[in-house]
């Protein structure tokens, strides 16, 4: 009987303050959907582990079967601790995170690379200023028809305040409608330091060093480590300090990078960036692992097609990776699936991670659950022709 092809996957997310087991109940619906679409079978288990979140999968292609198992590393709990500054602290990171971008140049640089993730970008700025002109206008409004009926300037002052508070606190009680704020706190974590990685994300890349270190001990054909939106460039930094503390072990698992609607630019082409401008340099160039870069330019949220060393400015004459491709959704998704993500720009910012119903090259399930490492399977690929590789970023030092 054919030994199973053995993988373990390891799992970064993005800015996320939700749990990992929506990670879970994620795969356990779209992998469904993409076996039944693709033709092959693929069953999924619970996985637990000692303070640790995963799940198991097991699958059948034409090319042999396979055995996976995901974990989560997370960071939700930075997220969640990034989250709490309420109305007046959101607005506090406003002007923050806005001079940040605006005083070193990073916005003028953004914007000459891609206008989509800029105008993301800009998305909370303007919905939280025209919150906060509603607050006013209507406070003012309140006080203004008040105080002549009171007699009282004082209280139309009072009710003035009142108002606009209550608007803006019900503004933000719909924010997971709107998110605003929930984007605002993304950006202004990554801009609070002007790029720099505060200390408690330091601790959090040195536990995922362990944890993959650790991984690739164990007895697996690959090691795949998935970084998601911001948790690209985590990946990118935990691998840069595994790999260069130390040689792969002999007889190690395959080591293989899959990052998916990479962020990069918006935290590298910040001044403060040199160590992620610097990892981004020299994991480019290691030959221990493949590196495959996947975006789509459907997905506003992210630097579609941008190469994320080469447009950060940090490429070398022995640049190897990332193999940028396209996940391609106008090829890969019906018409009709394009309608109903048409101005949804979380679920397109997912889609990596879901079905497609006329998958091409890429397909995550394929590639997570399947017989052939990423290296097999996509080592024979060019980039894809709309491949961006225009230094934009400050580059190094």
């Amino acid at each position: 009987m054919t030994r199973p092809f053995r993988r373990l996957v390891l799992y970064l997310p993005g800015f996320d303050p939700f749990p990992p087991r929506r990670y879970r109940e994620l795969f356990r619906r779209e992998s469904e959907d993409q076996a039944r679409i693709s033709g092959y079978a693929l069953r999924m288990a619970g996985q637990p582990a000692a303070g640790r979140f995963g799940w198991a999968a097991s699958a059948d292609f034409p090319d042999g079967p396979a055995e996976t198992r995901f974990e989560v590393l997370p960071w939700a709990d930075l997220v969640q601790a990034s989250m709490v500054a309420g109305i007046p602290g959101t607005y506090r990171q406003l002007l923050q995170t806005a001079w940040a971008y605006i005083a070193s140049g990073a916005l003028f640089r953004l914007i000459r690379l891609r206008r989509g993730p800029v105008l993301a970008a800009l998305y909370p700025i303007v919905v939280l200023i025209l919150q906060l002109l509603a607050g006013l206008l209507l406070g003012w409004l309140a006080g203004w028809l008040l105080a002549p009926l009171s007699g009282l300037a004082w209280l139309g002052w009072l009710v003035a305040v009142a108002i606009c508070g209550a608007t803006l606190w019900a503004f933000r009680s719909q924010d997971h409608r709107i998110f605003a704020y929930y984007l605002m706190h993304d950006y202004a974590f990554t801009a609070k330091l002007n790029g720099a990685y505060p200390p408690e994300l330091e601790q959090k890349i040195t536990e995922f060093v362990t944890r993959i270190r650790t991984a690739l001990r164990e007895d697996v054909d690959e090691v795949l480590i998935v970084g998601h939106s911001s948790g690209a460039y985590i990946a990118v930094s935990a691998l840069a300090d595994l790999l260069r503390d130390e040689p792969l072990p002999a007889g190690a698992p395959v080591l293989s990078l899959l990052t998916l609607g990479h962020v990069v630019p918006m935290a590298a082409f910040l001044p403060k960036a040199q160590r992620l401008r610097a990892d981004l340099a020299w994991l480019s160039e290691c030959a221990d692992l493949f590196w495959l870069d996947v975006t789509a330019p459907g997905d506003a949220c992210s630097f579609a097609l941008c190469d994320p060393v080469a447009v950060t400015g940090v490429a070398g004459p022995d640049q190897r990776w990332p193999l940028v491709i396209s996940a391609a959704y106008r090829q890969t998704l019906s018409a009709e699936r394009q309608r109903a993500l048409r101005g949804h720009w979380f679920k397109l910012h997912f889609q990596y991670l879901c079905a497609f119903d006329r998958p091409g090259d890429y397909d995550y399930f394929a590639i997570t659950c399947g017989p052939k490492t990423l290296s097999q399977r996509f080592g024979h690929r060019s980039h894809s022709p709309g491949r961006i590789t225009t230094p934009a970023g400050p580059g190094l030092p």
